[in-house]
């Protein structure tokens, strides 16, 4: 006669005796079989606990998720605006949870994006603190219309600009500017041309904006001569044109810091492989007072660790708050 075996929870169960109280004796000690059936039926019922239990937690948690992902959705607002030379960015509204404290807009890095984690995450965050913030495509990525090859450094601070002026026409004065990496040097110039704006919080961004050119170093003779080149970037391909190159050379984001008139908060991490902390050194003794300087130790520079974008939103919210 063969054992049977059956599962019962996280062991096994001997149904059929024989060759178990065989081995029960040669090992020294024995079970009764009543008091085995009563062990498999206690295992069994637990097992089966434990399985409804899972069940309907996954199902409550299933439950929550999507509660959560409509309460975001309902604290979003989708917006267009024309861009400075023509074509539609498109945009989200992270809209402010409770009492509204102010409100501002985010600049993304150089080929990044409204949805990447730095912009979506301290958006969001910025939102749940009752700040909230427009983040937006620049020209060709993401949602928004036009040929990214058009665009350059002054389009992309221009088009920051536009932003803001966007959200003043509809009620929601800009006090703060929020920029990441190529957009933070976008965010420091374009402030100027933005009287609402009080605050300017740069994170991981270059001293001078030609430092760029490092994403892009092996195309550079093959543009300067040919006038363009296809330039790879996840998986899609941009045109970087020669204006491109010309315009980031020919900007000068000294001047602007020295002379910018709006509390500044500089943000970097001594770890940032993309754009070195040198960068934020140099940004925070050419600015002037008031001015902070914030380490964010840990970080990488694209923000994609856990907590490292919530970490920024957070500081940034607090130092903000008189200038809301």
């Amino acid at each position: 006669m063969r054992a049977r075996i059956e599962p019962c929870g996280d062991v096994y169960a001997i149904l059929s005796l024989p060759i178990f109280l065989k081995t029960s004796f040669r090992q020294g000690f024995w079970t009764h079989p009543r008091q085995l059936q009563r062990h498999t039926l206690r295992n069994q019922t637990a097992w089966s606990a434990t399985k409804v239990s899972a069940v309907a937690f996954a199902r409550g948690e299933d439950s929550r998720m999507r509660r959560d992902s409509d309460k975001m959705a309902r604290m979003a607002e989708r917006v267009s605006f024309p861009s400075t030379t023509g074509p539609t960015l498109h945009g989200v509204i992270d809209l402010p949870v409770g009492d509204v404290r102010g409100w501002g807009v985010f600049a993304h890095g150089f080929t990044l994006g409204k949805d990447c984690p730095a912009a979506s995450r301290i958006c969001k965050q910025l939102a749940s603190e009752g700040v909230g913030m427009l983040r937006f495509d620049n020209l060709g990525l993401g949602d928004s219309e036009g040929d990214w090859g058009d665009g350059s450094f002054s389009h992309k601070v221009d088009d920051t600009v536009r932003a803001v002026e966007f959200m003043n026409d509809t009620r929601r004065e800009v006090r703060l500017l929020v920029g990441h990496s190529f957009g933070g040097a976008a965010a420091i110039a374009g402030a100027h041309d933005c009287p609402t704006v009080a605050a300017v919080a740069s994170i991981g961004a270059p001293y001078e904006p030609a430092h760029v050119e490092h994403n892009y170093d092996a195309l550079v003779h093959r543009i300067e001569a040919d006038g363009e080149a296809p330039f790879l970037v996840g998986g899609k391909a941009l045109t970087l044109k020669r204006h491109f190159i010309e315009d980031v050379r020919a900007a000068d984001l000294r001047e602007r810091i020295r002379t910018l008139r709006r509390a500044l908060l500089v943000m970097h991490s001594p770890t940032d492989n993309t754009v070195g902390i040198a960068n934020a050194s140099d940004i925070f003794r050419t600015a002037r007072h008031p001015r902070s300087f914030v380490s964010l130790e840990g970080a990488d520079h694209l923000l994609t660790g856990k907590n490292q974008a919530a970490r920024a939103a957070r500081i940034i919210s607090a130092w903000a708050d008189p200038y809301l």
